[in-house]
Order: C-alpha cells, then sequence, then structure tokens
C-alpha cells in the first residue's frame, strides 16, 4: 500500500465520455482514458484492506460479490500508484486472460464489493486495469509468447467466445495444440457479434487473436461442428474436446401475432449490425435497420441497452424498452446490504443516449407485451402492452409478476426486439455429442472437473452454466482448461482460479 491516505486525499475520477449527441453519429468507443497521472492517484485510492472483497467471487443471496477470477486487485492498483504499470501487467496476466476485454465490458463486480465503496465511491478498479492493458500494448511487452515445449497432445475447442478463447490461451502455453472452431466468420463469439462496437470495438479482438495465432492457436471459422464436421470425427481426430459454444437459444415471446414481418431476437439484430458495419461500413443496408421506426426492445438488460444504443444510431424514429421488474432504487435498501451486488437503478450509455436523443428515459417498467398487432401485409404496426404487479403465487410460494386487468395501452412499432435472455444449448449440438444436459438445457457437466458424460469430453462456459457474464466465461474456460491438461497430463502447471 504505497499511500496508506489516498483514499482520503483523491476523489474517484473516471475517463470523460464523448457527449451523447456527438458520439451516436458513428460506432466507436466513446471514452477518454484519464493520464498516467491522473490514473495513479486512482490507484492511490485503494485502501489495500486486510480482507480484500473486491478479488473474493463469492456468492451472496444468488448474486456474485467481487472478482470471480479473484484478480489480485490490491496489487495492481498499487502497481499502478507506483507507476510499475509492467509489473502490474504480469501481476493482471496471473489471473486473467483478457483484460482488454475485461475493462471494456465488465460490469465491474470488484468495483460493487470494494471496501471503499462502503462509505464513499469505490476505487475504479475497472479503469485502472485498462490502463493496464492499453499501456502494455504501447509499450509492446503484451506480446507473442510461444510455448518453448509441444506435448504433442491435440485440442479441439467448439466455439471462440470468452470461454473458448480462456481455455485455448491456457492450454496452448502449456504445449499442448489447440484447434478452435467457430461456425460464424470471425472469431470472437459473443465478443464479436453479441457486444456492439461502441463497447468493444473489433480491432481489439482481432489484436489479441493475431497473437493467439503467432502463439500456436489454429483457428477454424465458418465451421459449425455438429453439422458441418461430425462429433465423432473430433473425437477420433483429437484428445480432448471441450465445448464452449455459449447460451445461444433466445427466450421467446410468444403472444398473439407473434408472427408479424418485423419482430427479431436481438442478438440476431445487433450481429447484423456488427457484420455490416465489419464489411462496409453499412453501406450496403443488408441488415434490419431501426431507420425512420419506432422501435420497442422488451427487456431491461445489458443487450437491451445495446439494442437501445444501436438503434439510436441507425436513426430511430422512438425507442421504448419494456422491463418486466419495478424500477430499482437508487440507493442501497437496508435489505441489500454491501457487499452484495448493489441493485441499484443504473443509467447505461444506450439510455443515457435515448435521454439526449428524446428527452426522456426509453425504460418502461413493470410492463410486458400482451399482443403483437398487423397490417394487412403482415408487417407489425403496433404492440399492445399491459401492466404488471407483483402477487404470490399459491403453488409455488413465490411471489409473480402477473397482468393487471384494463391497464392494457397500444403504442405504434414497426420493429421489435426481444432481449428476453437465452435458455442454453442447441439441441442439434448437444445430441451430436451426445452429452446430457439438465433441466434448463445447459450441458450437464461437473462443477469440479468440467467433465460431460461422454468421455474425453468437456464443457465450460455459458453452455454449461447458462447466461452469464464475459469474466465468468474467462473463469469458467481457465478452469476446464487445469482439467484438461491433468486429465492429459496427470498433473498441471497451470494455477487453480
Amino acid at each position: 500500500m504505497g499511500k496508506p491516505t489516498g483514499f482520503l486525499e483523491y476523489e474517484r475520477e473516471t475517463a470523460a465520455e464523448i457527449q451523447p449527441l456527438e458520439r451516436i453519429k458513428n460506432y466507436n468507443e466513446f471514452h477518454i482514458p484519464l493520464s498516467k497521472e491522473k490514473q495513479q492517484k486512482q490507484g492511490a485510492r485503494c485502501m489495500a484492506c486486510g480482507v480484500p472483497f473486491c478479488q473474493s467471487g463469492m456468492t451472496l443471496m444468488g448474486m456474485t460479490s467481487g472478482c470471480p477470477l479473484h484478480n489480485l486487485v490490491p496489487e495492481f492498483n498499487d502497481l499502478v500508484y507506483m507507476g510499475s504499470y509492467k509489473e502490474a501487467y504480469l501481476r493482471l496476466r496471473k489471473t486473467n486472460n483478457f483484460p482488454e476485454f475485461t475493462s471494456r465490458v465488465c460490469p465491474a463486480l470488484c468495483e460493487a464489493a470494494c471496501t471503499c465503496g462502503l462509505n464513499q465511491d469505490p476505487v475504479s478498479v475497472k479503469e485502472n486495469e485498462f490502463a493496464i492493458i492499453e499501456n502494455a500494448y504501447e509499450e509492446g511487452y503484451a506480446t507473442i509468447n510461444r510455448p518453448q515445449i509441444r506435448t504433442g497432445k491435440k485440442v479441439a475447442i467448439v466455439g471462440s467466445g470468452p470461454a473458448g478463447l480462456a481455455a485455448a490461451d491456457q492450454l496452448n502455453h502449456r504445449g499442448h495444440l489447440v484447434t478452435v472452431f467457430e461456425r460464424d466468420d470471425r472469431v470472437g463469439g459473443l465478443l464479436m457479434y453479441g457486444i456492439p462496437n461502441m463497447k468493444l470495438e473489433k480491432r481489439i479482438i482481432d489484436r489479441k487473436i493475431e497473437i493467439m495465432k503467432e502463439e500456436g492457436v489454429e483457428f477454424r471459422t465458418g465451421c459449425d461442428v455438429g453439422k458441418d464436421i461430425k462429433a465423432k470425427e473430433l473425437l477420433k481426430e483429437y484428445d480432448r474436446v471441450i465445448l464452449a459454444c455459449g447460451a445461444k437459444n433466445p427466450r421467446d415471446i410468444n403472444v398473439p401475432g407473434r408472427d408479424a414481418k418485423g419482430i427479431y431476437f436481438a442478438v440476431d439484430f445487433l450481429t447484423q449490425t456488427t457484420k455490416a458495419l465489419l464489411d462496409d461500413k453499412i453501406k450496403d443496408n443488408k441488415f434490419t435497420s431501426a431507420k425512420g421506426k419506432d422501435v420497442i426492445i422488451i427487456g431491461g438488460g445489458d443487450t437491451g441497452n445495446d439494442c437501445v444504443g444501436t438503434c439510436i444510431r441507425h436513426g430511430a424514429k422512438s425507442v421504448i424498452q419494456l422491463e418486466m421488474m419495478p424500477k430499482p432504487p437508487k440507493c442501497r435498501e437496508e435489505s441489500n446490504p454491501w457487499p452484495e451486488w448493489p441493485k441499484v437503478l443504473k443509467t447505461d450509455y444506450g439510455q443515457s443516449e435515448a435521454i439526449a436523443k428524446f428527452g426522456n428515459d426509453p425504460r418502461v417498467y413493470t410492463t410486458t407485451v400482451k399482443e403483437f398487432k398487423k397490417d394487412k401485409s403482415g408487417n407489425l404496426k403496433s404492440v399492445i402492452t399491459v401492466k404488471l404487479e407483483s402477487k404470490l403465487d399459491e403453488k409455488s410460494g413465490r411471489m409473480t409478476m402477473v397482468p393487471i386487468q384494463g391497464s392494457e395501452k397500444e403504442l405504434p412499432a414497426q420493429l421489435v426486439l426481444i432481449a428476453a435472455g437465452f435458455l442454453g444449448s442447441e439441441k442439434y449440438l448437444t445430441d451430436a455429442f451426445k452429452v446430457k444436459t439438465n433441466e434448463r438445457t445447459n450441458i450437464d457437466a461437473d462443477n469440479n472437473d468440467y467433465k460431460t458424460n461422454i468421455e474425453n469430453v468437456f464443457a465450460c462456459g455459458d453452455v454449461r452454466r447458462g447466461q452469464s457474464l464475459v469474466v465468468w466465461a474467462i473463469c469458467e474456460g481457465r478452469e476446464a482448461a487445469r482439467m484438461v491438461d491433468i486429465s492429459l497430463m496427470g498433473y498441471t502447471g497451470l494455477e487453480p482460479q
């Protein structure tokens, strides 16, 4: 702890943002990092507390508190304060393969559990992480590190999202020959096509993938395992297979009029925009556009917010985001004490842009869709919404959201985006490998060794645990890699999380 009084002397300061009405003119990242001098002061705010909840990754009341990767947060905060960025990078890389991703898209579980945040603003851990990794690239030490010895063992990884990439990175550095199979045309999975460019510019992914290729990882894109290549072929050619293909089944909204033209799943919509942006900078209009349309987004989470920001950049006429649950409080309630994840109101970038563009928050709480209305040609023209209230379900004993009779309202809509989450693995893939799934349709792999019921087949990430965070996917990928390494070699040099 280089500055014992830092948290008393310095206030939290974060990166500046390009103003909403300016940044919606493009799809670029819009944060302006602090200077090194200012960032060092932010590192000095870390209290180096005796029990660093920031790196605990424990579960409280069903929510994660602190970093699941157990990043050595107080250590790298102190090194940032000391200006020792290379040493900070080495500490960060011990637990996190991809700080260039997490420092952009993670909701910062570490900051929510920060002891400093109990009585004042938490330490800006996420931006300290961003400064560490970007400095590492600028200075040239986030570079190629090829394994010196190869084991001759071959591992196939199905899916190139954060879980698959983390497993590939770990196993490759252990000396195994790793091939990653990706059905899309580009590597990255959720990172590439599920997260908009504004949050994670795709050059950042490509930058890391190029390093991994130079280090020996092979990537095969446009290859849909279970269709283009059979499971038995992989099991014959490779010593081990890891399924890290994400939770791909979107939750639908099955109400009258669902067959109307103009209703899309959110990730499909976001994928089209990203592909168009990367292929030709959105010049040929080969994507679903929100331009000039009244848009309704069903779902109040991060994906729904991403849809808000994307639709505004398209030039939407109006944007409304429906949320089933009540509006959260602005401050923690007594029933939600620190260090639990704070269940408080968060206004994200897309919502901020909607407020600046249209003059009001796009979110409508305790509301869902009752019916989609079509015109004579089958095109979506409006949506019937209904208000919800919380009531006790006598059968289950749980509180549930139920419609309020007579609260229906008709809203104009020519485009609806369903961002209601995901249900689990895709059946054609699980059938191809004959792996068991649980009641949530996630692959039923062991919590300790990540093994499925099929010999030499492992599973990790969202396909195993269900829809979750990038940081959890990386954690699972690293742990699955350890288990695969042990199964191949009888021991492992990879550290546990």
